[in-house]
């Protein structure tokens, strides 16, 4: 059976790249792969690929949707990075009103980020407990 594999890469436009690319390499301390005129690309944990590009449209605030990306991050370094992100003056966008932990932030580019300690895994067992509304599983 073929099918969909797992996120490849995430491309972000931005409208400073030596500001996102400082957000990303230092405050949220992605690796840094390479770098170019009007665009980088960065390493978050060992698998997911981030693309910063230049883009002249990029809008300064958030969308009004739900819709953002999330990282991983441990239960032992969730307190550190929440307070990297808080002094490099990220915006909380949302309370964490879900399974373990979450922060929800703004990049400086308006974009919906979640850093979270968990797992699928994690999120259904809470949801065995407590189903969403008219919840089904697989």
């Amino acid at each position: 059976m073929s099918g969909v594999g797992s996120l490849n890469h995430v491309t972000l436009s931005v409208a400073e790249l030596e500001r996102s690319f400082r957000f990303y390499s230092q405050v949220l301390q992605f690796r840094p792969l390479a770098r170019w005129k009007r665009g980088a690309y960065l390493l978050a944990g060992e698998q997911t690929w981030l693309c910063l590009t230049l883009d002249a449209r990029v809008r300064s605030e958030p969308a009004a949707e739900y819709s953002h990306l999330a990282f991983s991050v441990t239960a032992e370094s969730f307190a550190t990075v929440v307070a990297r992100l808080r002094d490099s003056g990220a915006r909380a966008w949302q309370e964490n009103s879900s399974e373990g932990d979450s922060f929800y932030f703004l990049d400086p580019d308006g974009h919906k980020l979640e850093l979270h300690v968990g797992d699928w895994r994690s999120r259904l067992e809470a949801c065995k407990q407590q189903p969403y509304d008219e919840m089904e599983f697989f």
